[in-house]
């Protein structure tokens, strides 16, 4: 599916039907694959989500909390030239360094917080976890990785990406050079605010046990450190 329905979170009570319209035709041997990533830090979302089908497979794309805390209000900043510092959004008080959990930027990088509810209703072996700096270094070895998770011939290699040094991440092209490659969007790939070291050394200490806890529930070291 292309655009993100938010069906889970946002438009639960339009029900399935209206849920399952929005999906594309597909055979019995296709895999239908939607995505929207506010579904992992919704508490409701793993209940409603196993209630359609308890056996269904889960993809989470996770970066560095703290690059990903930047990277959010990179974003926001770029809509809201208005907004207060990262600084003083990101902590309670600057002298100390306490870490304002409230403020969502910060909030979405507790993952291990946030797998949590994921866990009442879903085996961790149904869920792959996907490093979102290998898939700007090596996309087509995590690539390779969810299609073993889907139970699916390794179609996606190396042959279908190229690197793109103005934005930063790979594309997408068609083996044999048929057709223009797709990129990230516009909002994909600006270069971060600048945050001082002091801040982004604080947020490493704040997510450190946050990240030794999900590494040890999901079995798998991100090397966030």
């Amino acid at each position: 599916m292309g655009t993100e329905p938010h069906f889970f979170d946002r438009n639960y009570e339009r029900g399935l039907d209206w849920y399952r319209n929005l999906m594309p035709r597909s055979l019995d041997h296709q895999i239908t694959v939607e995505k929207t990533p506010s579904y992992f830090v919704t508490r409701e979302a793993p209940r409603r989500i196993s209630h359609m089908s308890p056996r269904v497979k889960l993809i989470v794309v996770v970066r560095n909390p703290v690059t990903r805390a930047i990277s959010d209000y990179t974003q926001t900043l770029s809509k809201k030239p208005d907004i207060p510092s990262f600084s003083e959004l990101a902590f309670l008080n600057r002298t100390s360094g306490e870490v304002d959990t409230s403020w969502n930027a910060i909030r979405i990088g507790l993952y291990a917080l946030h797998l949590q509810p994921w866990l009442s209703h879903f085996p961790i072996s149904q869920m792959h976890f996907v490093s979102g700096e290998r898939l700007i270094t090596d996309p087509s070895g995590e690539m390779a990785r969810v299609q073993d998770f889907l139970g699916l011939k390794r179609l996606v290699t190396e042959k279908h990406f190229y690197f793109n040094k103005t934005k930063g991440f790979p594309c997408l092209k068609k083996p044999g050079g048929g057709g223009a490659p797709r990129c990230l969007g516009k909002s994909k790939g600006r270069a971060h605010v600048q945050i001082t070291t002091e801040d982004i050394e604080q947020l490493r200490e704040f997510y450190r046990p946050h990240n030794i806890k999900f590494y040890e529930t999901v079995g798998q070291d991100f090397h966030w450190e």
